[in-house]
């Protein structure tokens, strides 16, 4: 089994260095960067399993790192953040990073969110691998969506709030559920998160932002996916 391939870019040369030695460490293959420019270089030309990304970058920001290769590959994102912020937190996943770690953080835990995206991101169900809901074409074992031959562009963590509504429509799911079903039990995260990545889901799948037919809020709850009507 070929090892995955794992692009850590940080100016910090000490974190890379213990980062990668981790990394190494669990069996993983290791690219490394120090600034923005060369992250999108090499993320593009090696096509790394997932990237693992610092926010305050020289050359371009982790930000515009983050935005850029959103709109051309599809790979898992882990941002670094200095700032215990949680609006810091909120943007990142609003521009597509699936996961965050707050600096100073033990590499050990880097290592273990590592393996949970990489787990969510490249699991296979063994439930319908085929769903249909309204124009949405989603399959499961491959991981895409596609709206007539036209594939909807998804983070990881959009793909599995989305089957995770798509697999039961109309059932309302709480905002923590969700999470669970995301982000792993042991996730200590922010029960609001869940709502930057339906925001971005949204954006991707309805036709109306003025009127929503696929993810609905359920006030005070959660949310559900609904099977849009024929009319």
């Amino acid at each position: 089994m070929t090892a995955k391939k794992i692009l850590v870019v940080d100016d910090e040369k000490k974190i890379v260095e213990i980062v990668k030695a981790y990394l190494e460490r669990d069996g993983y293959r290791v690219t490394v960067a120090y600034d923005g420019k060369a992250a999108l270089d090499l993320a593009q030309k090696e096509l790394p399993d997932l990237i693992v990304l610092d926010l305050m970058l020289p050359e371009i920001s982790g930000w515009d790192v983050c935005r850029a290769l959103r709109k051309k590959l599809n790979i898992p994102i882990i941002m670094l953040t200095a700032r215990d912020d949680i609006t810091d937190k909120i943007v990142g996943l609003e521009l597509g990073a699936d996961d965050y770690i707050t600096k100073p953080f033990d590499p050990k835990e880097l290592v273990a969110r590592v393996k949970a995206v990489l787990r969510r991101y490249g699991e296979n169900s063994d439930a319908q691998s085929l769903i249909n809901i309204g124009d949405l074409k989603i399959d499961i074992n491959r991981r895409t969506v596609h709206r007539q031959d036209k594939i909807i562009d998804l983070t990881s963590t959009e793909f599995d709030l989305m089957r995770a509504l798509a697999s039961n429509p109309g059932r309302v799911y709480t905002r923590m559920q969700l999470l669970d079903m995301t982000q792993g039990e042991t996730y200590e995260g922010y029960e609001r998160t869940i709502d930057s990545h339906i925001k971005n889901l949204r954006r991707k799948l309805e036709p109306d932002p003025e009127h929503l037919r696929y993810v609905i809020t359920v006030h005070g709850v959660g949310y559900k996916m609904e099977e849009p009507s024929s009319a």
